[in-house]
């Protein structure tokens, strides 16, 4: 079995990506980190872990891990996913994995010259509704797409909370501005031209709570807003000439409702309906990692997939700062 390592005790790694692992076919938990050894321990006893460190870097030097999920601050990420691949192991980072561009070459670095697997975290690539949505919007299903639409926002004022610590990488954008982004990406294989946008950064935090964008991908547009402190709320449209896709929960598939995809006719008269109820995100993603770090084949998000995503985001941040004009995007996986 595929032995996990998770370093730090983060409500996500706890609520969801640990949960995962246990009920994985390949994997198993394996060891906890954390800076405070009673919560590791704590941890890894309720998981049923067998190893528990005080400290991160005792756990990179565990023979017991085969690889590191990092859901650590953002902030954090770049760092310590370089000094996993440093000490030969496979590394799934948490989303965002960057908050430039430019930083991901580094990891990229450590990727290539220690032969391990990097990844970013994006578990929407792994549940099967959105590879439902790729193959029907490629096969053809609604026509030429023309427009696609999204939205996720939840309300979030606590200070002490991350995503509201500029410091920490907090921030819509970073937090869930990446999600619409990298779905439109992976259902139709294009990249964004270019990006009109408006942020509204808040005036005692100092990250940006409200994020309104505009990506023209050539042939397409994809419109979304995001925000930290509007009622919860996430939807996605593909919308072409012959009819459009509605994608409900879209993100966060089971806590914002069931994952379904409704495909409906031009004329709004018939719809087809696929429903997801069994299917875990979480537990794709690492399953399907596990298999990539052993040299199987199968498809996880690379890193240079990472990049493009981050220069969309980058291209919004720039995007905001000026008075409707439009910014380029740049292009490749070079920086």
């Amino acid at each position: 079995m595929f032995r996990w390592g998770v370093l730090s005790t983060a409500k996500i790694a706890q609520v969801h990506v640990i949960p995962a692992i246990l009920t994985s076919s390949n994997g198993v938990l394996s060891a906890v980190a954390s800076r405070d050894l009673a919560r590791a321990q704590a941890l890894a006893q309720q998981c049923g872990a067998p190893h528990a460190f005080g400290t991160y870097e005792e756990l990179l030097a565990s023979d017991a891990v085969d690889a590191v999920y990092i859901p650590l601050p953002t902030s954090q990420h770049v760092e310590w996913a370089i000094r996993v691949a440093d000490a030969g192991k496979h590394v799934l980072v948490e989303k965002p994995l960057a908050l430039k561009a430019s930083d991901i070459a580094a990891v990229i670095a450590a990727r290539d010259r220690n032969k391990v697997l990097v990844s970013e975290a994006f578990m929407v690539t792994y549940h099967p509704q959105w590879r439902k949505v790729r193959d029907l919007v490629q096969a053809g299903a609604i026509g030429q797409l023309r427009q696609v639409q999204g939205a996720f926002s939840y309300y979030n004022v606590d200070p002490e909370n991350m995503r509201n610590q500029p410091e920490l990488g907090g921030g819509a954008l970073p937090d869930i501005g990446v999600y619409p982004t990298v779905v439109t990406r992976f259902v139709t294989d294009r990249e964004p031209l270019r990006v009109q946008a408006s942020v509204e950064r808040d005036p005692n935090f100092g990250t940006d709570r409200f994020a309104s964008v505009r990506a023209d991908f050539g042939t397409f547009e994809l419109s979304f807003y995001v925000a930290t402190q509007l009622a919860a709320r996430q939807v996605m449209v593909f919308h072409g000439n012959e009819g459009f896709i509605e994608v409900e929960a879209p993100f966060n598939a089971g806590v914002y409702g069931d994952p379904i995809v409704r495909v409906h006719d031009r004329s709004h008269t018939q719809a087809q309906v696929f429903r997801f109820p069994a299917a875990h995100q979480y537990r794709f993603q690492v399953e399907a990692f596990a298999r990539a770090a052993r040299g199987e084949a199968t498809t996880v998000f690379t890193l240079e997939d990472s990049v493009r995503n981050q220069k969309l985001i980058d291209a919004v941040y720039r995007a905001g700062d000026k008075d409707g004009g439009w910014e380029a995007v740049e292009a490749g996986v070079t920086n």
